[in-house]
C-alpha cells in the first residue's frame, strides 16, 4: 500500500470505487449530496484537501494498491490542533471489495508516521459508530484506545449518531511501530 494527495486525474477511478460501494458507505458517513461523484464534486473536494495541506489544518490520502496501482480507499488527517494539543483526527474509507484485507491497518499505521513523524503530533483521535464491529476492531488492532462514548457526536446518513472514541498517543506509538 502506498499514501499519496489526491489529483484530478484520480476522478475516474474514485467515483467508480466509491459508486459500487455507496451501499456500503453510506451507513456509516456523512449524507451524500446530489452531485457526489461528479467530477465538478471532486474537483471543490480536491480544491477543499489542498487549501487544508497548505493551512497544516488537515491531510487528505488516497489508498493506492503498489503492485495493482489501483484506488482502494481513502484517509484523512483533519482537525491539526497545534499549541498545547498538538492532536489530529483520523477518517477513513475503503472500497467494498478492498475491505477487510488488511488495507486499512496499513494505512492507518502510515499515517500514524506521518503525523507523529512528519508533522510532530503528539495525539491521534478518532471516532466510529457504535455498531461498526469493523471500524472497532480495525482501531485497537492499530493500538488505539477506547476512551469513551460521544452521545450524538456526528451526522452520520442524515441522522445524529452515538461514538465509540479512541486515542493514540505518540509514546504508545512508538513503542507499537516495529510492529508496522
Amino acid at each position: 500500500m502506498y499514501l499519496r494527495p489526491p489529483r484530478d486525474g484520480d476522478w475516474a477511478s474514485w467515483a467508480e470505487l466509491r459508486g459500487s460501494s455507496r451501499a456500503f458507505l453510506e451507513p456509516w458517513e456523512p449524507a451524500w449530496p446530489g452531485d457526489a461523484l461528479t467530477r465538478s464534486a471532486y474537483r471543490r473536494r480536491l480544491r477543499q484537501v489542498l487549501e487544508e495541506w497548505d493551512l497544516d489544518s488537515a491531510y487528505g490520502f488516497h489508498i493506492f494498491h503498489r503492485r495493482a496501482e489501483s484506488l482502494v480507499g481513502g484517509i484523512t488527517l483533519s482537525n491539526v490542533r497545534r499549541g498545547a494539543s498538538q492532536s489530529g483526527t483520523v477518517g477513513y474509507w475503503i472500497g467494498q471489495i478492498h475491505a477487510r484485507k488488511g488495507h486499512m491497518t496499513e494505512a492507518l499505521g502510515c499515517v500514524a508516521d506521518f503525523a507523529f513523524g512528519r508533522l510532530g503530533l503528539h495525539r491521534l483521535e478518532a471516532a466510529c459508530l457504535s455498531p461498526n464491529e469493523a471500524s472497532r476492531r480495525l482501531l485497537l488492532k492499530v493500538g488505539f484506545v477506547e476512551e469513551g462514548y460521544a452521545e450524538g457526536y456526528l451526522r452520520i446518513n442524515g441522522a445524529w449518531h452515538d461514538h465509540v472514541l479512541f486515542g493514540m498517543i505518540e509514546e504508545r506509538w512508538s513503542k507499537l511501530r516495529p510492529r508496522h
